[in-house]
């Protein structure tokens, strides 16, 4: 199967996770994807192929020389992002890109515009995957699962290349940031690993964002609106009077390279209870554990005003900036560099404005810096993937392996 036809396959496959369900894999077509990659594997002659009961899939390559080699790891996950839908996703190939804005919806009128999405213009002469503009593409992070297996399935087709013992790893629920939650990095085994998990060709990123999501809890009373004068507590209200208090400049949209952000993410509620969702970003840690405690203090302001208990903060840490575990291993980052350069691709080192497993993993004992996967507009109607920086993400794979 050609890197291609595997990647369509996999996004094939509705794998959008769930941060509500509380269970692991958070969606059931996350299994039934990890058993179709499973049973693929243990086809093409992958040794120790195990898939557990929360979705976690390893397999090795075994080594074929007797040269002492470290073993090294390769990861990616398995879920997209709830942000958009990732059912029924029906992808299509621009075959050597001119330029110009692109169709993908000609019934809706949905249109990828090239003043809009600039970056585009790079990939002029490129094979292009898109979606029909209905859903996401799902490169993220499908683009890194089949890059990783395709490269797999190359060594076990030309065993003249000789390699160490190879450990590859597919996640679940990396997107609600709970991909690291039950992998076990001692039965990994690996000297250090790379997540297959970035976007554009050439990222090499070693630091990432300090993250927490935080849940705001709004009580409101209600009684009949005829009568409400004086008695009744709107929390909806109050959920928006809240969501004002947050720094307006301190979003998504208005920061860039270190800068961090408040994220409010959902919002539901009636009058009596709502809730509004948030995740927070921050590289610095400092600024990162003032960040939450500014939810807190915003709470406590809406309290003294509406009385106590009305707003409830619930803050949870989903990972931690990288860059203090890597630091010590930076022999693992220049292996990448040196890899990417003797590919043919030149590298971009640069902090992820997210995180990855690897961040995880990496607190866990478990240094693992992130590479390009190719694709571009992660978690949107308008990502997409050029074929040929899916090939040359697997290049860098091999490369890494033939180098170590």
């Amino acid at each position: 199967m050609t890197l291609t036809d595997r990647f369509l396959h996999y996004v094939s496959f509705h794998t959008t996770s769930d941060e509500n369900t509380g269970t692991t894999p958070s969606t059931p077509g996350q299994m039934v994807l990890a058993r179709a990659i499973r049973d693929e594997l243990i086809k093409m002659g992958m040794q120790d192929v195990e898939l557990d009961d929360n979705g976690y899939l390893m397999a090795t390559l075994p080594q074929n020389t007797d040269e002492k080699k470290p073993v090294i790891g390769f990861i990616a996950h398995m879920d997209t992002a709830p942000d958009a839908s990732g059912k029924d996703i029906k992808p299509f190939i621009v075959k050597n890109y001119q330029g110009g804005d692109i169709l993908l919806n000609a019934e809706k009128n949905i249109i990828l515009e090239v003043a809009t999405y600039p970056e585009i213009k790079r990939y002029i002469g490129n094979d292009i995957i898109f979606t029909d503009g209905t859903t996401l593409l799902g490169a993220d992070d499908k683009a890194g699962v089949a890059e990783i297996i395709t490269a797999m399935e190359y060594l076990l087709q030309h065993p003249e290349l000789k390699h160490g013992k190879i450990r590859i790893g597919f996640t679940p629920d990396e997107e609600i940031g709970q991909g690291a939650d039950h992998f076990d990095v001692q039965k990994f085994g690996a000297d250090w690993a790379y997540t297959m998990d970035g976007g554009t060709i050439g990222e090499l990123e070693y630091e990432n964002f300090n993250a927490a999501g935080c849940k705001v809890i709004i009580k409101g009373i209600n009684v009949h609106p005829g009568s409400a004068l004086g008695k009744m507590r709107n929390a909806m209200l109050i959920a928006t009077e809240f969501a004002q208090l947050m720094p307006a400049k301190e979003t998504p949209a208005c920061t860039q390279g270190y800068e961090g952000f408040y994220h409010i993410v959902g919002m539901q509620g009636t009058v009596e209870e709502a809730t509004l969702s948030y995740i927070i970003r921050d590289h610095d840690r400092q600024h990162f554990e003032e960040r939450k405690q500014f939810m807190q203090t915003m709470a406590e302001k809406m309290n003294l005003k509406y009385g106590e208990g009305t707003v409830t903060v619930q803050l949870r840490d989903q990972y931690y900036n990288m860059l203090e575990k890597i630091q010590p291993v930076m022999h693992v980052v220049e292996l990448a560099k040196k890899a990417m350069t003797e590919a043919g691709v030149t590298p971009k080192v640069q902090p992820i404005r997210g995180g990855t497993d690897g961040a995880r993993l990496s607190f866990e004992g478990l240094p693992c810096p992130n590479i390009f996967a190719g694709g571009e507009n992660f978690h949107s109607r308008f990502e997409y993937v050029p074929i040929q920086s899916m090939q040359a993400a697997m290049n860098v794979i091999l490369k890494i392996i033939e180098l170590c």
